[in-house]
């Protein structure tokens, strides 16, 4: 199996069966780019370097919106194989379970192995761009409570709701509507948040575990259903500080996986530690 114009060996391992249809975009376009614009700023000097090594010119905003982009890309790897890797279920309990994923896999096992594919001086040049992206959306991804699902409603899409006078569903409000509705741009949002989060918040946050952002995002989810399908500002204003939250959280986690990624191959490859595993 190879990947579209690429020879990307992971895909053996990834996806072998089609998948089912998918939630909606997580976070939209603003939300991606919001947590890539923060992760931006909190890179190390050698994962800057790394990025800037891979993506040119492109920054961490552009490429956190990229696997949403494709989508509508008509190759069967972006239509049938890559829909899953953006969320994952936990049917029960609140911690995630490698049980949990089904065979074509999910947000978890894709990056598993695109951290993989990352770190494989191996691999090409554009394998190694492919996942970086990922990465980077599928963390943002991860922090979006209604992608950590509890696989009875598709993550909130069959939740119908009227927001602001118009019909949508659940998944969609969060996804881009609780943000669209403060009416600023990603590079504004962005900058009002990164003024807000202390050294503190970072080191605090610093967290590269993925099992720990899905519970975050499954406890933040059993209390966002409404009561009343019908919301707008009442819910809007409940909820902003919690979006707000998660977006920060994303972007401090962008960075910290990317610095984890990069530093330790940077160290693994320092004189006098040559053949050293990792």
């Amino acid at each position: 199996m190879r990947y579209p114009t690429l020879s990307l060996s992971l895909a053996v391992t990834l996806a072998t069966v089609i998948a089912p249809a998918s939630p909606a975009l997580a976070w939209g376009a603003i939300g991606h780019r919001i947590t890539g614009a923060i992760a931006d700023e909190n890179l190390s000097g050698v994962a800057r370097a790394q990025v800037r090594l891979l993506l040119g010119t492109e920054d961490l905003a552009e490429a956190a919106t990229w696997p949403d982009d494709m989508k509508s890309d008509p190759a069967p790897f972006w239509q049938k194989q890559a829909s899953p890797w953006h969320y994952v279920t936990v049917r029960e309990g609140d911690a995630y379970a490698p049980s949990d994923a089904p065979p074509e896999g999910d947000a978890l096992t894709a990056l598993t192995r695109f951290t993989a594919t990352l770190r494989d001086p191996k691999a090409s040049l554009d394998d190694r761009r492919l996942a970086l992206r990922f990465i980077v959306h599928i963390i943002g991804d991860l922090h979006q409570p209604l992608h950590a699902g509890g696989g009875d409603d598709r993550g909130g899409n069959d939740v119908k709701v009227t927001w602001f006078g118009n019909q949508t569903n659940l998944h969609s409000v969060w996804d881009s509507g609780l943000i669209e509705q403060r009416s600023l741009s990603y590079s504004e949002y962005a900058g009002w948040l990164s003024r807000k989060i202390t050294p503190e918040q970072v080191v605090a946050w610093n967290v590269r575990d993925p099992q720990v952002w899905v519970a975050e995002s499954i406890a933040l989810r059993k209390t966002i259903y409404p009561t009343n399908p019908v919301i707008s500002w009442d819910y809007a204003y409940q909820h902003r500080a919690e979006v707000d939250d998660r977006l920060e959280h994303a972007g401090i986690r962008i960075a910290a996986y990317l610095n984890w990624i990069f530093d330790q191959d940077a160290t693994a490859t320092k004189p006098g530690r040559r053949g050293v595993s990792r």
